[in-house]
């Protein structure tokens, strides 16, 4: 009967064992070519460029309206009518006054000529013949006044028809047909305004951009810009220029930046909320891996151990291969992004950062809003983002789950330090349009069907996928692997385990200094 337990429990434990196999931790993915582009991303409204009041120089009330709002005009088209009684009538006074000047000035004019004849001929006095010539000036005075009068009168009436400036589109109507509005030359109120137009062929985003972002941003780089109204179709944009003076929302500090729009067909309406994408850097059909297959020094050992390789052997082929120089890029450090779950690539420390070196916090200063990497390293994160955000939205990238664009900008603007924080200087002392991005790491890729470390260099990267400058081929094979921090906590929870069930079969607890078992 003991036997038979016996043999009853060893072949438990082997069917537990068995079910106990772990799974396999990584996934083959083949290096491809890809298109990567990285952007800073903010949020504005659109807005006209050119926005005009129209008032109308005449008073009085309005006795046609023409347009209303949302209607496409062109220069000189009449909006709306004036009531043109009063102005008509002075015209008509004015041009009645006109004629009467003109006779006054030919009978004028025929005095002079005979008063000149008969002064020749001695017939009449100095005086007399002064007197004519005064008359004459005086009758042409009258004349140029006359029609002085006469145009103002016309401008008056030609003013009660209320015209548009430029082309463009009503966007608002302030009055209504019988409304008695007043003329801003007359009213030391500034007159009433009739309309609000736009030019609306070409509009622009005001968008707040982030500090750690503006660095990156220049005129004329690309943008893409989407709005809740048309959410698959996409505009395009470009930077036209960035405000010198930042603002300050909530302890973060935003610069304006200013991105124009071309609006032909007019979809985009002022006051739409606008979700803004500059391009910063982009590859085109580049070879690329998943940012999860990227390992450091500091993570290859634990890596080793999922595959099932020894981490000594693993070092020494790694220090056998001479790994690939980074280039320097105008005198700034290579910047270095996420590699996995929980971990971020150590970047190489630069004046003003706020991590002392090797990451390590002093232990007598109060601890910051920070997140820490599986490295060690410590990333300042900005107000009102927590570490256990960061983490949550890391951990949804890297197992597949659907990231919000919110997580996304959040992610983006945490890891900025990583991805060339304040840019590179370019020649002639502005800065470049395009951003290189430049890093060493480790992968393990399929050589000969089996795992092997390979140095890499990698270049651009929006955190999803990394350009891979040399060091992999097309169609080699990499093995995403969980990070540093996943089989820690793997490795603590198995150390826990046996620590509870003493190494033997679950359920069973072996007794020290004893061959037996005793049942829990």
């Amino acid at each position: 009967m003991k036997r038979f337990l016996t043999a009853a429990a060893l072949a438990l434990g082997l069917a537990a064992c068995k079910k106990a196999q772990p799974a396999v931790l990584y996934e083959k993915v083949p290096v491809e070519r890809r298109d990567i582009t990285v952007t800073a991303s903010a949020s504005g409204t659109i807005q006209p460029i050119l926005t005009v009041q129209v008032k109308s120089q005449a008073s009085g009330a309005i006795t046609e309206m023409r347009v209303q709002t949302g209607d496409d005009v062109h220069p000189g088209q009449v909006l709306a009518l004036i009531d043109p009684r009063l102005p008509k009538s002075a015209l008509d006074q004015a041009k009645a006054n006109l004629e009467v000047a003109k006779a006054q000035y030919q009978n004028a004019a025929t005095q002079l000529a005979r008063e000149d004849t008969l002064f020749r001929a001695q017939a009449v006095t100095q005086t007399e013949y002064d007197a004519a010539k005064v008359t004459f000036a005086q009758a042409k005075a009258a004349l140029v006044n006359a029609q002085a009068n006469l145009s103002d009168a016309q401008i008056a009436y030609d003013q009660t028809r209320v015209t548009a400036p430029l082309a463009g589109t009503i966007i608002q109507k302030n009055v209504e047909l019988g409304t008695v509005i007043s003329s801003p030359t007359r009213d030391v109120g500034g007159g009433t305004v009739l309309f609000q137009m736009a030019n609306l062929d070409t509009v622009q985003v005001q968008s707040m951009v982030d500090e750690t972002d503006i660095g990156k941003v220049q005129p004329g780089l690309p943008v893409t810009i989407t709005v809740d109204a048309y959410p698959s179709r996409p505009f395009q944009g470009t930077v036209r220029k960035i405000e010198p003076q930042a603002t300050v929302q909530q302890n973060v500090t935003m610069f304006p930046v200013l991105v124009n729009i071309l609006n032909p067909e007019h979809l985009l309406k002022p006051g739409m909320n606008a979700e803004v994408e500059v391009h910063v850097g982009q590859r085109q059909g580049v070879l690329a891996i998943p940012n999860s297959a990227l390992r450091t020094q500091r993570d290859v050992a634990s890596a080793a151990q999922v595959l099932g390789l020894n981490p000594q052997d693993v070092q020494a082929q790694l220090a056998a291969a001479s790994p690939p120089p980074a280039p320097r890029m105008g005198g700034d450090t290579a910047a270095r992004t996420g590699t996995s779950l929980g971990q971020a690539a150590p970047s190489a420390a630069r004046p003003g950062d706020p991590a002392p070196q090797g990451g390590k916090r002093d232990s007598t200063k109060p601890a910051a809003n920070v997140f820490t990497t599986a490295d060690g390293r410590q990333i300042p994160l900005p107000a009102g983002v927590t570490a256990e955000q960061v983490r949550a939205a890391m951990q949804k990238r890297f197992t597949g789950g659907e990231v919000t664009p919110a997580e996304q900008a959040m992610l983006r603007q945490v890891f900025s330090q990583f991805t060339g924080r304040g840019g590179a200087g370019g020649g002639g002392g502005g800065m470049r349009r395009s951003n290189n991005f430049s890093g060493n790491y480790i992968v393990f890729a399929l050589r000969n069907g089996k795992p092997t470390p390979v140095n890499i260099r990698t270049g651009l990267t929006d955190l999803d996928y990394v350009e891979v400058t040399s060091g992999l081929a097309e169609k080699d094979t990499v093995l995403l692997l969980p990070s540093a921090s996943l089989v820690q906590s793997q490795t603590d929870m198995k150390n826990r385990f046996q620590n509870m069930t003493g190494g033997g079969l679950p359920g069973l607890r072996q007794q020290s200094g004893g061959s037996g078992t005793t049942k829990n």
